[in-house]
């Protein structure tokens, strides 16, 4: 006589028991941030004063036109910056893995270094990390 395994859990019960320990560190955890804000709402000061009312953003004093153009070098540098943290990425499972591959992976990363390094090259000699050149306008 084969035995069947029954398809119900371990441990008897509706299914909803299982998830009742997450359910409750749900309600404690917004429980404790109501909490919070309402304690904080009920015993701190309220006072606007017109400095505390005026805008407010990255240090930078809120005068003029709020529609200033930014120099393009800035969004170079960030998509640079993009490029070469992606690239950095491929480097934690190289070095993960790398007892495995050998000499064949590391002449494979020095490829991959190499061309990186290029274009690290490129970047610097057309001038996109140099923040001294003033901008051509084109």
């Amino acid at each position: 006589m084969i035995a069947v395994a029954s398809a119900t859990s371990a441990t008897p019960g509706p299914y909803i028991v299982h998830y009742l320990p997450v359910l409750i560190q749900f309600v404690l955890a917004l429980g404790f941030a109501l909490v919070v804000v309402g304690l904080s709402y009920v015993i701190g000061q309220h006072r606007n004063t017109k400095r505390k009312l005026t805008p407010y953003e990255c240090g930078v004093p809120p005068i003029g036109d709020a529609q200033h153009r930014f120099a393009v070098k800035f969004y170079l540098v960030a998509i640079v910056f993009i490029l070469f943290d992606i690239e950095a990425v491929f480097l934690l499972p190289w070095a993960v893995v790398f007892h495995h591959l050998l000499l064949f992976g590391f002449f494979e990363m020095l490829v991959y270094m190499a061309i990186v390094l290029t274009g690290f090259y490129y970047i610097w000699r057309k001038g996109v990390l140099d923040w001294n050149q003033p901008e051509r306008a084109e």
